[in-house]
């Protein structure tokens, strides 16, 4: 599970756990039944403090997206919600929100923001 955490983009790293682990889900990169890493394992892997991903994995649990089972670990609920549109367009909103904060930190204005994200789409697409 790869996860990227940035700390100039004022979203909190246990809400950047949640929407990233959320997305893997709703892209069903993450199936039904997979464990998640243990929590000091993936801690130590995004070099962050483990109550910070146990916070989030709380989140998760709470949204009905993951269970714990005890001495056995994190898994992808069974039965949690899937996303719908909404709820995939609600993640993107705020990858979306944080961007455009960065880039106004930067002074890049939208419209270079906008012709930018279309050049990357074309460079993505002539690559598949």
């Amino acid at each position: 599970m790869q996860i990227h955490l940035s700390s100039t983009d004022g979203v909190p790293i246990y809400r950047q756990i949640v929407n990233q682990v959320t997305y893997l889900i709703a892209a069903e990169r993450l199936a039904p039944g997979e464990a998640l890493p243990p929590i000091r394992t993936l801690a130590e892997q995004l070099v962050v403090n483990p109550n910070t991903v146990a916070r989030a994995y709380r989140e998760l649990e709470a949204a009905g997206l993951v269970t714990t089972r005890r001495t056995a670990g994190t898994f992808v609920s069974q039965t949690g919600p899937s996303l719908d549109r909404r709820g995939r367009l609600a993640i993107l909103a705020e990858r979306a929100d944080a961007l455009l904060a960065e880039a106004r930190q930067m002074d890049v204005d939208t419209d270079e923001l906008i012709d930018l994200i279309r050049r990357r789409e074309t460079r993505l697409h002539n690559k598949q």
